[in-house]
């Protein structure tokens, strides 16, 4: 056979191969909340790529990020770990632990930890992220390039993504110098007029990012790939291009955002925060379009969420963190609670997944499920191993039988050290929270009915001591010490502390 009959042969049936194998994105949106999206009751904010994705796929009514903050919930996300076992359960900065060996970047992921990324490219799949990353600083055990991430380009510290014009993003291990008059992430205006040209830089972060996404793509369009693209909207702080805030009314904005809860600030902070979510939006609906451009979107997941609920209020100001208005767009509907909470309205959000021929279009889930599920339920629906020692169970049934809702063999928690020191675990369609533990008033047990009281209104701590004990019994097995994010719960020897 001639070599270049035999290459032609080789090529077909390395097509093939990749042509049975499928490919996963993973979009991920940053302090997303619950009711920010059309498909899930957002009133004032058009969210058409969203809903479609949701009308062509599945919607679930009750999944939850791996916690109320950035960096741990994405190490639930990337590990399969929970909180009780995650290496990372806050954010920390590196650069305030040792700023002699980090100038950015949160406490790393270590050697030992195998992630996502990492079983998709043992696998022989082509990996990348366009985002935030907050896993580890470059260089350090936690770079995206050591967890799995062949081609990373965006921001690998949460602290700089404060800014859509920083000064540099990162392209795997360089640094990309973006704007010579970078904006700052965090000023005040007391007084003056507010003006939006004054917090733009000369390229804007979200736009670059999402060039290389495209790309990526196109790259890779003949092999199996996984693309995580952690965007980084609707987080303040808000300066969405001009052009993205004039497509809503004048008529919201009465006065302007000074700054007063941090960030920078905005003279329309309604039609801006509202861009962000509409930017996010064009996002979604720019990757499923190159995804059909290459003939892609019958065989590549889809999976958009967020990492955790909206921004909180921030008194005395009469705005939430960074100019945002969660009473306004009701971000997070009847929840209870923001981000940094392990109420709902910290930890349930958006979640909608989309696959043809194998998920059903249009239906909506109530299964309960969170971050930890991920990495055994994309293992399942790619073919992968799925490693030993995952605290999650695979969805993969789930959205495949299209049941409305299955019960879960294995309870959720979350241990988080962070806002006071907050525990929550769910068991079945039962709640139960901790507040205020690292403080020398910790707070008791409350326990919530989920289902006929998903507002966490009515505290049924009395009538269930046995919920209580089977609570305290599981954070008992399931919370392993870790000195650098501790939480002391009181009763409970073997956690955190």
């Amino acid at each position: 056979m001639k070599l270049a009959s035999l290459a032609a042969l080789l090529l077909g049936f390395t097509g093939a191969i990749a042509a049975d194998k499928l490919n996963v994105v993973f979009i991920l949106a940053d302090d997303l909340g619950w009711g920010e999206i059309g498909v899930y009751g957002q009133k004032k904010i058009p969210t058409p790529n969203l809903d479609a994705l949701a009308a062509q796929g599945m919607r679930f009514t009750q999944h939850y990020s791996g916690a109320p903050v950035c960096a741990p919930s994405r190490c639930v996300l990337m590990t399969g770990k929970h909180l009780g076992h995650a290496e990372v359960r806050g954010n920390r900065a590196m650069e305030r632990v040792d700023p002699s060996k980090y100038f950015e970047g949160q406490h790393p992921l270590s050697e030992e930890a195998f992630t996502l990324a990492m079983a998709f490219q043992k696998a022989g799949y082509r990996t990348g992220a366009m985002g935030k990353w907050g896993l580890g600083p470059v260089g350090s055990s936690g770079d995206p390039n050591r967890k799995g991430i062949e081609y990373f380009y965006g921001y690998n510290c949460q602290g700089v993504a404060h800014s859509f014009y920083p000064p540099y993003l990162w392209r795997n291990d360089k640094q990309i110098m973006i704007n010579t008059k970078p904006v700052p992430g965090h000023a005040k205006q007391p007084e003056g007029v507010v003006r939006m040209e004054d917090w733009f830089g000369e390229n804007y972060a979200p736009t670059l990012m999402m060039a290389e996404a495209e790309q990526f793509i196109d790259r890779h369009k003949d092999e199996p790939f996984f693309l995580y693209l952690p965007f980084i909207e609707p987080h303040v702080s808000m300066h969405p291009p001009k052009a993205s805030v004039e497509k809503f009314p004048e008529a919201w904005d009465d006065k302007p955002y000074r700054g007063d809860a941090g960030y920078i600030p905005h003279p329309r902070p309604h039609a801006g925060y509202a861009a962000m979510i509409s930017d996010l939006d064009g996002y979604v609906g720019r990757v499923m379009a190159r995804l059909q451009q290459h003939g892609l979107g019958e065989r590549t997941l889809v999976v958009f969420s967020s990492d955790n609920g909206a921004t909180h209020p921030r008194p005395p100001s009469a705005f939430h963190v960074g100019g945002a208005d969660g009473k306004f767009f009701d971000s997070v509907r009847d929840l209870r609670g923001w981000k940094g909470s392990v109420y709902e309205g910290g930890l349930r959000v958006p979640t909608i997944v989309r696959l043809p021929g194998k998920i059903p279009a249009g239906k909506v889930n109530h299964t309960p499920g969170y971050f930890a599920d991920w990495f055994p339920t994309l293992c399942e629906a790619v073919g992968l191993p799925t490693p030993d020692g995952l605290d999650g169970e695979s969805l993969w049934p789930v959205l495949t039988r299209g049941e409305d809702r299955m019960q879960r063999r294995k309870p959720m928690l979350w241990v988080f050290p962070e806002y006071g020191g907050q525990v929550a675990v769910r068991l079945g369609q039962m709640k139960l929270v901790r507040q205020n533990l690292k403080t020398k008033t910790p707070g008791p047990w409350e326990v919530y009915d989920l289902d006929k009281d998903r507002g966490e209104t009515t505290d049924l701590s009395a009538q269930h001591p046995e919920l209580i004990r089977q609570a305290e019994e599981l954070l008992r097995r399931e919370v392993k010490d870790n000195a650098v994010f501790p939480v002391p719960i009181p009763g409970i020897n073997t956690a955190a502390n």
